[in-house]
């Protein structure tokens, strides 16, 4: 090797040795603690004009959407008789008042007397009813203001069609109930303390009869109209029903015949017989419960020439003729 090659590496070696010296640290005294290195902070990248990759991110939650309680819709609570629900009426007409007014009608159909007693306790808005003497005394008791008509029918006596106490085509209810005594034919009684039972027991009461259990033929059932027509059928006994009812139920009734009182309400020549219905609301003095405004609302819709032509057209295409004629002063006033 020349010389000067030689000369050549050991510069070499000694820029090298310099170099390391600069960036090895030099070795801590002996003793001295060792220190952790300090991590320098990560810097964000430059910003470059290249478009920047997207980070997927998280499906964002959706937003909590406040609970929103129900609004129920008013309610009305209608006591009524159960001849003005097993002949189908009220569910011909309530749901024009209910789509009208947003009302639901909550139906409580029984016997006329447990209506009005459920209304003298302010446990109904609405009072519809047939007996005139309970209606007067249920306003005289300051549990209604004023009593409306509303409508009317009548009464009829039906029977087995065998006949067996010979009561066909008499003219008189009391003529058949006194013939239906004699022969001991079974009866069938309501016995509810409705409107129909307090006109069967002015019957019996006409010719001095007062019915009681030990009458073997008397059938004191406790029931409401209609299962009094379809137990009447089967006992094959005869019984006071209202038209209406009985020509809505006549198909289920295949024993049964209308014996006294005619086809329709024109041939019946018993004028007492006569049944009128009425509608009453709650007196909210005596009665702060109950849902005035809507009950106010009820009967100026029931008396309403409108809603009367409804009653008075249904079970016309049916029956050949109303179940029930309207009877109010407004209807009245129009005609």
């Amino acid at each position: 090797m020349s010389k000067r090659a030689i000369t050549l590496i050991a510069s070499l070696l000694m820029i090298v040795g310099l170099l390391g010296a600069c960036v090895m640290p030099a070795p801590a005294p002996a003793g001295t603690p060792v220190q952790a290195p300090v991590q320098a902070p990560v810097q964000a990248p430059a910003a470059s004009s290249a478009q920047p990759t997207a980070v997927p991110q998280a499906a964002a939650e959706p937003a909590a959407v406040p609970a929103v309680a129900a609004v129920e819709s008013p309610r009305l609570i209608l006591a009524t008789t159960t001849s003005t629900a097993d002949s189908g009426l009220l569910d011909f007409i309530l749901p024009d008042f209910e789509a009208k007014n947003g009302v639901r009608v909550d139906v409580v159909a029984v016997g006329t007397g447990q209506a009005l007693e459920i209304g003298s306790k302010g446990d109904a808005d609405v009072v519809l009813v047939h007996s005139r003497k309970g209606e007067d005394q249920f306003v005289a008791d300051g549990n209604a203001r004023e009593r409306f008509d509303v409508m009317f029918n009548d009464f009829i006596v039906v029977g087995p069609t065998e006949d067996p106490a010979h009561v066909r085509g008499m003219e008189l209810a009391m003529g058949a109930f006194q013939a239906i005594s004699d022969s001991s034919s079974a009866f069938v009684s309501r016995g509810d303390k409705s409107g129909t039972h307090t006109k069967e027991l002015s019957v019996w009461s006409s010719i001095q009869i007062t019915p009681t259990a030990k009458m073997a033929w008397y059938n004191n059932i406790g029931q409401g109209m209609g299962d009094t027509l379809l137990f009447a059928n089967e006992k094959q006994g005869y019984t006071l029903a209202d038209r209406g009812t009985y020509l809505a139920m006549r198909d289920k009734l295949p024993g049964l015949e209308i014996l006294v009182g005619g086809q329709n309400l024109a041939e019946n020549k018993d004028k007492a017989l006569l049944n009128p219905y009425g509608v009453l609301a709650v007196n909210p003095e005596k009665h702060p419960a109950v849902n005035a405004d809507v009950a106010a609302k009820f009967v100026d819709w029931i008396l309403s020439v409108e809603t009367q032509e409804m009653i008075g057209g249904y079970g016309v295409d049916k029956f050949g003729q109303p179940l029930f004629y309207p009877s109010s002063a407004a209807y009245l006033a129009a005609k």
